[in-house]
């Protein structure tokens, strides 16, 4: 085996993609783009609550890279020594206004995507959160990239969320909530 090819080595498949590989020899920069490569985590999940016994949750609205309106799960950046488990509780609350407590883990999204100056790998922590208390409303979102937040029963998600990774975390937290009902 040569030098070359036991230097590199395969990398994460994005959704929907073929594996990259990740040549270690160039330091942190994508072969493919030639652009730096920036590594990123965020947590965020499904917060529900039940109104005449049907599982709601509470999701967001914002804006695409082209300006188009999406519902999508509340989600966000690790901040210091956070754990992604603190970072969803907290993400979830500055988005939708409701405060919640983890039930358990849903699942891990772990995607690719080219900004102009850098490809960025993402790892977003999911989990389901039970409400406990709070308003919905986006007023407490300090980015303000949330434009508008509703409650939408469970059962409704897979046709409303925008994501197809977000949309199979949801039909498993149906499941996970039809268990424990």
């Amino acid at each position: 085996m040569s030098s070359a090819a036991s230097d590199a080595r395969p990398g994460p498949v994005p959704p929907g993609g073929h594996a990259l590989r990740i040549d270690l020899r160039i330091g942190r920069r994508s072969q493919a783009h030639g652009l730096p490569i920036a590594e990123e985590t965020s947590a965020g999940g499904l917060i529900v609550e039940r109104t005449h016994g049907q599982p709601h949750a509470a999701v967001i609205a914002r804006r695409n890279r082209a300006g188009r309106l999406e519902w999508c799960l509340p989600k966000g950046h690790l901040e210091g020594i956070e754990t992604p488990e603190q970072a969803a509780i907290r993400e979830i609350a500055e988005e939708t206004g409701i405060h919640g407590e983890i039930l358990r883990r849903l699942g891990t999204i772990d995607y690719w995507f080219t900004g102009d100056d850098r490809r960025v790998h993402k790892v977003v922590h999911h989990f389901l959160l039970e409400a406990t208390g709070g308003e919905l409303s986006v007023a407490g979102d300090p980015d303000g990239e949330a434009e508008d937040v509703a409650w939408i029963a469970v059962d409704d998600l897979p046709e409303r969320l925008a994501y197809p990774n977000e949309r199979r975390l949801a039909i498993m937290a149906g499941a996970v909530l039809a268990d424990l009902a």
